[in-house]
């Protein structure tokens, strides 16, 4: 028998997926799949085409390679060499996507449907960019792209610093964090346009957050102020971060 069997297993553990996860994306039963991964029975062509368009494999491959071989892992030297090729290589969230992205930030077979870019002036790192719209942190302009580092705790968040918190109620949003003193199971998002009134979010309820690290805006679409308009809102905002730390303390 090939070893086609071996490698649908293989495939499918690579992903995460449960074998009813991915006999349904092969539009097979369960049991089927199990049989072919026991190779009690030998997937059918049609099954590996599949698997193959969805892996970007050839039959050949699937057939007669044994992909989890060390010694000649193909899909491992496939992801080295594209990661050489991709150093801090950026996925973008248009708005278009948001909403999906709530269901499939984990998902590697959404985000690899996301447009990527890369800047080189970013040092290593995990980022993400996001589009937001809205006025609600002018003069950052709607229609912005804001680049994040991953923030893999939220006990890593600093208080007044920006942030895109991606949150189940929220969904994906641009704000300035202030850490709650008394309880930590709340963080507290401010908006720069002082129009706009700060509200708490559960940290339990936080999917993701990624640190503000560059904003990127269309030319000649900046928000124009003068020295008033500007006075006011500093102003008000240390209103704000008086009021809110009351609170907090």
């Amino acid at each position: 028998m090939s070893v086609a069997g071996q490698n649908l297993k293989y495939l499918r553990k690579l992903r995460g997926w449960t074998q009813e996860e991915f006999a349904a994306k092969l539009g097979i039963k369960r049991s089927l799949l199990g049989a072919y991964e026991e190779e009690r029975a030998e997937p059918r062509i049609e099954v590996l085409e599949v698997v193959g368009d969805m892996f970007k494999l050839t039959l050949d491959e699937l057939l007669r390679r044994e992909l989890s071989d060390a010694k000649g892992n193909y899909l491992s030297r496939r992801r080295a060499q594209k990661m050489a090729a991709s150093t801090n290589e950026i996925q973008l969230v248009p708005v278009k996507a948001a909403a999906g992205y709530l269901a499939g930030y984990a998902d590697p077979e959404f985000l690899d449907e996301l447009n990527t870019f890369t800047l080189p002036m970013l040092a290593p790192g995990n980022y993400r960019a996001f589009e937001i719209v809205g006025d609600s942190m002018l003069p950052t302009t709607s229609g912005s792209v804001i680049v994040g580092e991953k923030v893999d705790d939220i006990e890593e968040v600093k208080t007044n610093q920006t942030y895109i918190v991606v949150s189940r109620n929220e969904g994906i949003v641009y704000k300035r964090v202030m850490k709650n003193n008394k309880s930590k199971t709340k963080l507290t998002l401010v908006s720069d346009n002082t129009a706009y009134q700060p509200y708490n979010v559960n940290t339990d309820d936080v999917l993701e957050v990624w640190k503000a690290q560059m904003i990127i805006a269309k030319a000649n679409t900046q928000q124009r102020w003068d020295v008033n308009q500007l006075a006011n809102l500093v102003s008000n905002l240390q209103d704000q971060v008086t009021t809110l730390k009351k609170k907090m303390n």
